[in-house]
């Protein structure tokens, strides 16, 4: 599911120029969030989030709760921040590398996920403390705040029904 989510955002940019990806960009349903104005935005939005969601899994393998899942850090507000902050330090990056970025770190999350079979995926004692293991806190960080599983990008491409 996170594969077919990155590939959808990488199909809708195929082909596009630096321009184009900053281009102001609209879905039909509207503005792509209050804080991503393109194409480019929402990549490193997106990225953002996988990057996070990727070192949540690799803490989690070696017996540590990421930093993220910190009470501190799960605010509406905090999460704003860091929205924000995600966007425009990628503003600051040709897309060309937001891009390549993108790409490795999508790969990096899908093989973190592949490491687990479906035993492993459920059991407790792989999720680093957190209430269900591996699979519920992989589920847990990447899911939006409205309830969409693995398809973050999709959720601000089109319609998505949860």
């Amino acid at each position: 599911m996170i594969r077919r989510d990155q590939d959808l955002l990488l199909s809708r940019i195929e082909g596009l120029s630096e321009d184009e990806l900053r281009a102001p960009y609209e879905v039909t349903a509207g503005p792509l969030g209050d804080f991503c104005d393109s194409l480019h935005d929402l990549v490193a939005h997106v990225l953002m989030w996988d990057e996070i969601t990727l070192a949540v899994l690799r803490d989690a393998r070696a017996g540590r709760l990421h930093w993220s899942l910190d009470p501190r850090w799960e605010t509406a507000g905090i999460g704003r921040a860091l929205n924000l902050g995600g966007v425009e330090a990628g503003r600051r990056i040709p897309a060309e590398l937001v891009l390549h970025r993108f790409r490795s770190v999508g790969d990096a999350l899908v093989d973190e996920i592949a490491r687990y079979d479906e035993e492993t995926w459920a059991d407790p004692s792989t999720g680093a403390g957190f209430d269900g293991g591996i699979g519920a806190l992989a589920e847990y960080v990447a899911t939006t705040p409205d309830g969409i599983l693995f398809a973050h990008a999709a959720r601000h491409l089109q319609p998505v029904s949860a």
